[in-house]
């Protein structure tokens, strides 16, 4: 071949990209995620992620609440474990007032949070295998949620969004009985997770539609503030109630999961892992429960019982003021982290003094983990995106701005 033909040859031109949307009608983004991505044929070659199509503007309308009213907002940010986020508001109340919830509802909160974490953890793992088209796993995961359901229903006389929680305490003690069912259910768990666990994680199909998928390295973790499980299992050492602790967490003995791989199988394997040590906390908590008091006694921050409003003249006012006036903080701020289902649930708190909060920004879990997302999609296949984004567990009202 000559020369000059050698240098007239054609050379192969970029493949056309294809634009398309992921959701939100799509089943994976739950109606409220939006991706936009490139791709070259199955590959994805750029990818936006959208925060969400659920915009309720939570941090304006807290603002417009005296602070014990924006409890059962607080429920609506992360509704796959409500009652943790309404725990956490009331304590950076508390840490704001200055004052300290009584010993057994500070034990019936550990109680509460963790529950909430299981019922994170089983929607999370059970939702993505279903995604990935293993129904069995899912019908375990949330047979196991209803009964976690029943016993909060037996506590607060509601399912889900039960705010329970009061700044000072929580509404109502145990009814008699309830500990030990929470036993009952807490001992049935660790059957249930070797069951779920052992169809999965040495399943061929599931590990090869996980591992290497949706990696996020530890770097990238520390890069976008990615907390919970998925900083967990790229290797990040970070749990708020070993770290930070808070509620007594120092006195209860379990482990924080740790894997190096950082892709979806990593994150589904912590989250079995969290759920086990979950259920060793509740099981201690129980065996160790103070007795006393569930709230406060000081009625600048606690309604007095309804016998002395109706029958003693300082109850009658200090339930007026209490109701019309609100809870009056001193003038501060305060920044209060604990660490919810996803990663670090944070609140910073502006106080001017009032009723209610003059400025409230929420941090939340999910917003961060979910900036991480269009960097690990970047050249995975399509269907890889869909496992990915179960393994983070985006919860759409975390995202709300």
């Amino acid at each position: 071949m000559s020369q000059e033909h050698s240098s007239t040859e054609v050379q192969p031109l970029p493949s056309d990209l294809l634009t398309i949307n992921i959701g939100p009608a799509h089943p994976a983004t739950h109606g409220t995620l939006r991706l936009q991505v490139q791709l070259d044929g199955e590959t994805i070659v750029n990818a936006g992620a959208e925060i969400g199509y659920l915009h309720r503007g939570f941090e304006k309308q807290a603002e417009a609440c005296q602070y014990q009213l924006v409890i059962p907002y607080t429920e609506r940010l992360n509704y796959m474990g409500p009652v943790h986020n309404s725990n956490a508001w009331c304590y950076a109340c508390e840490q704001l007032l200055g004052i300290e919830a009584p010993a057994r509802a500070v034990a019936l909160r550990v109680i509460t949070s963790e529950l909430a974490r299981i019922i994170d953890h089983a929607v999370c793992i059970g939702t993505n295998l279903v995604d990935m088209g293993a129904l069995t796993n899912f019908w375990y995961m949330y047979n196991y949620r209803e009964k976690i359901y029943d016993l909060m229903e037996e506590l607060t006389g509601a399912r889900m969004m039960v705010n329970y929680p009061r700044i000072g305490g929580v509404s109502l003690d145990a009814p008699e009985g309830w500990l030990e069912s929470v036993r009952r259910v807490m001992d049935d768990l660790a059957e249930v997770l070797g069951e779920v666990q052992g169809l999965v994680s040495r399943n061929r199909i599931f590990m090869d539609r996980t591992q290497g998928v949706g990696v996020i390295t530890r770097e990238l973790a520390i890069q976008h503030s990615v907390t919970g499980p998925c900083a967990r299992a790229a290797g990040v050492n970070w749990d708020l109630r070993k770290a930070q602790p808070y509620w007594g967490y120092e006195k209860y003995s379990f482990e924080v999961p740790i894997e190096q791989a950082g892709d979806t199988y990593a994150r589904t394997m912590v989250r079995f892992r969290e759920m086990e040590e979950s259920r060793k906390i509740i099981l201690q908590a129980i065996d160790s429960i103070p007795g006393g008091p569930v709230m406060v006694t000081d009625h600048l921050y606690t309604l007095p019982p309804k016998d002395k409003v109706y029958n003693t003249m300082e109850g009658l006012i200090n339930h007026f003021k209490l109701v019309m006036h609100g809870i009056r903080p001193p003038r501060a701020e305060l920044y209060s982290a604990t660490e919810g289902g996803n990663g670090e649930l944070g609140y910073y708190i502006v106080s001017d003094g009032g009723p209610n909060a003059w400025r409230l920004r929420i941090r939340p879990p999910c917003f961060a983990n979910y900036s991480v997302f269009p960097k690990i999609i970047t050249g995975q296949l399509v269907a890889d995106a869909v496992a990915a984004l179960g393994s983070i567990n985006i919860i759409a009202g975390e995202l709300d701005r």
